[in-house]
């Protein structure tokens, strides 16, 4: 642990209580010198000892279980984010030859020294925390199975939802002198392939990439009392791969899953910012890797190749033993079972606006109000927009947004009042961190 941080201790999972439990005695704290780096924490190790309180939920038994298993997957998706933007930062200082220490003192290479021996432990921990999940979802009526766990019965509906809906997107691709390696998108989940021909015994190398457009966890009929039962998709294409590459065995596999680089480098002072943020989205889907995980295991030459190609070295990836792309694990919040997340919430509608039978314009002319979201419900926010567009009164509307949806209500209420011929005039936000593409469709809108 950096020194400059708390020490969790071992049992990283221990719940604080600071409603029931009495305060700690306090302590006296050694003279502080003023000038010392000592006085500062560094933003990224410190950013990590978040993620960690994110992780903790997960293990946290007074959760439902399935808002565990969300708070896992969130802990994943974060550990990206880090990992494309913040990491992708340093990586970009330290290739540059920049020493410039940090206001704690640390240059760029410490700090990603520092950052990838305490990010090995989180992902380490990420991954006991699954097995203790798969092990408590069993209890519950929700089985994730593996290969060897399948019955006829079950291969027989797993052949043919391979053939209806994942082969027709699948694209094996050889790794050959004669064929260049692939492009592996940001976050692409690829299966690598060591293979022998039967007839000569000619080995065959190859990457099949695992759509994005399938989901990562397939249904299987029910088991016994009800029991929901799913399997990754990489295993259905492991116990299918002969009809992939008929006349040929494979000798070994591996999976691995790449982030490259995803922070935007802008010149505030372009002349079409909108263009320039454009051409920026553009760059960052061919961004540089940035870290590359693979499962236990791997072939030593099928390895080699794969590293070989994305110009990575050995100590630059980190082997799993598991789960890849734990941020996947979101996809498990099942619908059917609403038993184990958190009740639905729903947000109340403030009592002037029913006692003005929804007129907003009515119930403010009485007197201010204030919205507390997301007790009091976001639509009271569009409706007084879509009032707005219809009142001949109201004669301009001003907006700022910063994040936005596909289908956004308050884009639409907006768009609806400049139909109505209102003067409409909407400040977006570009840079809203992976929102960026979002925020300019809805702004060309």
């Amino acid at each position: 642990m950096d020194g400059n941080l708390p020490d969790l201790g071992e049992d990283r999972g221990v719940q604080p209580d600071f409603l029931h439990n009495s305060a700690p005695a306090s302590i006296e704290m050694p003279e502080l010198d003023q000038t010392s780096t000592d006085r500062f924490f560094n933003r990224e190790l410190s950013w990590l000892q978040f993620n960690w309180r994110v992780l903790e939920e997960a293990e946290n038994p007074r959760l439902p279980l399935l808002e565990r298993v969300r708070m896992l997957s969130i802990s994943g998706t974060n550990l990206d984010e880090f990992y494309s933007v913040r990491v992708a930062g340093l990586r970009e200082l330290e290739r540059n030859g920049i020493e410039t220490p940090a206001l704690d003192g640390r240059t760029p290479q410490v700090q990603l020294v520092a950052i990838d021996a305490e990010a090995r432990l989180l992902m380490q921990k990420q991954q006991d925390c699954w097995v203790d999940l798969i092990a408590e979802m069993e209890k519950v009526g929700i089985d994730i199975l593996v290969r060897s766990e399948l019955n006829e019965a079950d291969r027989i509906y797993l052949k043919q939802v391979f053939v209806d809906q994942i082969f027709p997107i699948l694209t094996p691709l050889a790794i050959d002198p004669a064929h260049p390696f692939p492009f592996i998108p940001n976050t692409g989940l690829t299966l690598a392939l060591q293979m022998k021909r039967k007839r000569d015994k000619r080995v065959l190398q190859s990457l099949l990439p695992i759509p994005a457009q399938v989901q990562r966890f397939i249904p299987l009929p029910d088991g016994e009392a009800g029991t929901q039962r799913l399997i990754m998709l990489e295993e259905v294409l492991l116990e299918f791969l002969d009809q992939l590459f008929p006349g040929y065995t494979v000798d070994g596999h591996c999976s691995f899953r790449l982030l490259r680089d995803s922070d935007l480098e802008l010149e505030d002072e372009a002349e079409d910012l909108l263009r320039e943020f454009e051409t920026a989205l553009k760059r960052r889907r061919r961004g540089e890797v940035i870290r590359m995980t693979i499962s236990a295991g791997a072939p030593p030459p099928l390895r080699d190749v794969i590293l070989g190609a994305l110009g990575l070295k050995s100590d630059e990836t980190i082997e799993v033993n598991g789960l890849l792309g734990v941020s996947d694990l979101g996809a498990l919040i099942l619908d059917s079972r609403k038993d184990l997340q958190w009740s639905e919430f729903k947000p109340r509608v403030p009592e002037r606006v029913q006692d003005f039978d929804g007129d907003i314009f009515a119930a403010i002319r009485q007197k201010d109000m204030l919205l507390h979201h997301p007790y009091e419900t976001f639509d009271i926010v569009v409706e007084f927009l879509r009032q707005a567009a219809r009142d001949p009164a109201v004669v301009a509307i001003k907006q700022t947004l910063y994040r936005t949806s596909n289908e956004s209500s308050i884009v639409e209420a907006l768009c609806e009042a400049a139909e109505e011929g209102k003067s409409v005039t909407a400040l977006v936000e570009l840079k809203a961190r992976f929102d960026e593409a979002a925020n300019i469709r809805q702004s060309r809108r």
